[in-house]
């Protein structure tokens, strides 16, 4: 089944409530609310997700329930919007009534974990060994791991082939910033429009910004390094000479993906969940360039599956079991991908390679990506978030110079 995911921005929400966080994905609620794990029914379990579009009769839940079945047991699932859930997730960890399984945008993991409200993979037996160090880092907080992720999304530059071939830019030339901006220029030349991205201030800016902050080589703890400004100045410069549009301001991911389909623009930088629309209009990707070559390192997306803790330990066997499931190369890969995933473990995305060849640059992609609370950042990464799409904000408007946006940025930080 394909889902058109847009991204959830978590942050505003828990800062209203005195606790900071961010994440991504989202939609409205539809989901039908529960009482939380310590209340539940002998033989009962309740799982608490952010996808409410999913309604009982979906492949997703139906993939639960035979999960729930191979465990012994059987599922009382609640879908709620992003928000909504991770506030949930928090006042019931609070009245020490939380479910028994937890699935969560992977920024939010450090936030419920800081609250103590999340049990670690020693207490509770999941097995991560064959988890990518690089997707797992965002459940690892202080050295203790607190969830496995069910799988992984990031972002990558689509292109328009026929607008390249009508620009004379073949996409093999393009391999760092350089060639990057020499290709725009053809085609901004041939009359066509060059890149579209969401540069929004909000969480969904900093995170389309992220690859090419990463890629210049700077670090989440020095905003105002020169190679930040770097990434920043490149940005700045592309809105300047119409490479990319004034609109990128105030778009979203969906927003700037509309723009893409328009047909009018030779590039977008956009995640995984678009991929399905891609091949139907006929476009391609590739990874987006690091600025002296190679991939740029993108945030990675997606969700952890994580067990509350609860009064009775004894539930986390099933809860284990059940998670084990849903997070299973099997499952994620030869049964269902309704969430459209890109999988965490090498021999899984072997499996999604030999199933499906179109999907190696998103493999690739996956590969290189960085956890936004990685480094062990937790929960400094939404304050530091917030400053940086803030920076790009003042300097994509004109209102500050990339370099004093960027210190303010910092000040605001420390």
């Amino acid at each position: 089944m394909e889902i058109k995911r847009k991204f959830k921005v978590v942050g505003a929400a828990l800062l209203a409530a005195g606790v900071a966080a961010g994440a991504l994905t989202g939609c409205s609620s539809s989901g039908t609310s529960s009482s939380g794990g310590s209340s539940a029914a002998k033989g009962s379990y309740t799982f608490w997700d952010p996808y409410p579009q999913y309604d009982a009769t979906s492949a997703w839940a139906k993939v639960i329930d035979t999960c729930a079945a191979s465990a012994g047991v059987t599922i009382k699932r609640s879908g709620y919007d992003t928000s909504g859930l991770t506030n949930k997730a928090l006042l019931a960890g609070q009245q020490s009534n939380s479910p028994d399984i937890l699935l969560v945008d992977n920024p939010v993991v450090s936030t419920l974990a800081s609250a103590g409200i999340l049990t670690t993979t020693d207490q509770n037996k999941l097995v991560v060994g064959d988890v990518a160090t690089n997707i797992l880092s965002a459940g690892v907080i202080d050295s203790k791991t607190y969830g496995v992720p069910i799988g992984s999304n990031t972002l990558a530059l689509y292109y328009n082939p026929t607008i390249l071939k009508a620009a004379g830019v073949d996409i093999a030339s393009i391999t760092d910033w350089a060639s990057l901006t020499a290709a725009l220029q053809k085609v901004t030349a041939s009359g066509h429009k060059g890149i579209t991205f969401s540069a929004i201030g909000t969480e969904e800016g900093s995170f389309q910004f992220l690859p090419w902050f990463w890629g210049a080589g700077a670090d989440l703890t020095q905003l105002d390094s020169t190679k930040a400004e770097s990434a920043l100045q490149l940005w700045t410069d592309w809105v300047k000479k119409g490479y990319a549009p004034n609109s990128v301001i105030n778009n979203t991911q969906t927003t700037s993906w509309q723009e893409f389909q328009t047909g009018d623009f030779a590039f977008s930088e956009n995640g995984t969940w678009q991929k399905a629309d891609a091949a139907k209009m006929g476009d391609l990707v590739v990874p987006l360039p690091a600025a002296t070559g190679g991939s740029a390192p993108a945030p990675t997306g997606g969700e952890f599956l994580t067990i509350p803790v609860q009064k009775d330990t004894s539930r986390y066997e099933a809860s284990s079991k059940i998670v084990t499931c849903l997070s299973s190369t099997e499952n994620i890969v030869k049964t269902d991908n309704t969430l459209n995933y890109i999988s965490v473990g090498k021999e899984a995305q072997a499996a999604q390679l030999a199933a499906d060849p179109t999907l190696k640059p998103w493999v690739d992609a996956v590969q290189v990506a960085k956890a936004r609370t990685g480094d062990n950042l937790g929960t400094k990464y939404p304050k530091i978030s917030e400053q940086l799409w803030t920076a790009v904000q003042k300097a994509l408007s004109g209102s500050a110079s990339p370099a004093d946006a960027l210190k303010a940025a910092q000040a605001a930080v420390k």
